[in-house]
């Protein structure tokens, strides 16, 4: 799933690839999906994109925001998005296609979920996308030791266990279940141990992790469970993910666990991370 390293990625990528090109045609809900969200009525989406151009897009969390003339199209995370060049075939299912004017096209295609909004700015109240826009990214020198502390520090989040905490409830829009095992396991914390068992220097060192993890994911391209606008897989090479279930930690040479928890898996190395 998109998470904020395969946001960023396919943002820059978008502005490398389409910005200024102009949009002539846009199929949307042409197959059938049970769980493709769009604003409004998808049918209506040509009348908002054709005949503008991409001016840019931005990564906002798990989304990014395309801006085309007077619209903006949001992508969110689920969304398979694909470039074609001219003379590349476009897939025969797709929940969204878009056709430029050199004969290029982007595609977006749901697998279990996900949200291909199209609206007029201002037009579209969405609480994900507005908290995504409103906070800074761990990315960013604002989220800083100070912000960080104001996070942890607040009293609804003591009892919550560290995966709760830093993955749920938009407290850090783009960072989920997928990005968060890594984060863990190289800070050392046990996704299930209590926020409020946390001294000082485990928190110090969970601020450092995120926000040096989300650098070099971001950097190497996302990650390697999942792909970019040309279909590539990312560089980063994850640790705890379903790549790894069962192998040996490299650090301790102990067996990676996997279990379910708060709504989906974890991976962690019971001897390197702390509970």
């Amino acid at each position: 799933m998109m998470e904020l390293p395969e946001a960023f990625v396919l943002a820059g990528q978008m502005n490398d690839t389409v910005q200024g090109k102009g949009v002539v045609a846009v199929i949307a809900a042409q197959t059938p999906h049970k769980f493709a969200w769009y604003h409004g009525d998808p049918l209506g989406y040509h009348g908002l994109l054709a005949g503008h151009a991409i001016d840019a897009a931005k990564a906002y969390g798990g989304m990014v925001e395309i801006k085309t003339g007077p619209a903006i199209l949001l992508i969110g995370d689920g969304v398979g998005l694909r470039y074609h060049g001219p003379h590349e075939s476009r897939p025969s299912k797709h929940q969204l296609l878009i056709e430029f004017e050199d004969s290029s096209a982007l595609s977006a295609t749901v697998q279990m979920y996900g949200g291909m909004w199209c609206f007029k700015e201002g037009g579209f109240d969405n609480p994900y996308y507005q908290v995504a826009k409103g906070k800074p990214s761990p990315l960013a020198d604002e989220f800083n030791e100070a912000y960080f502390d104001r996070l942890i520090s607040a009293p609804d989040v003591q009892k919550l266990s560290a995966k709760a905490f830093l993955a749920t409830q938009q407290r850090i829009p783009g960072l989920g279940n997928g990005v968060l095992q890594d984060i863990l396991w190289k800070c050392q914390i046990h996704p299930k141990r209590k926020v409020n068992s946390l001294s000082d220097k485990h928190k110090e060192r969970m601020l450092s992790t995120v926000k040096t993890v989300l650098k070099e994911m971001t950097e190497l391209g996302g990650r390697d469970t999942e792909k970019d606008l040309f279909g590539n897989q990312g560089r980063y090479q994850t640790v705890m993910s379903k790549n790894n279930a069962h192998q040996k930690c490299p650090v301790c040479s102990g067996l990676i666990t996997k279990e379910n928890y708060l709504g989906g898996s974890v991976y962690y190395c019971p001897q390197c991370q702390e509970n």
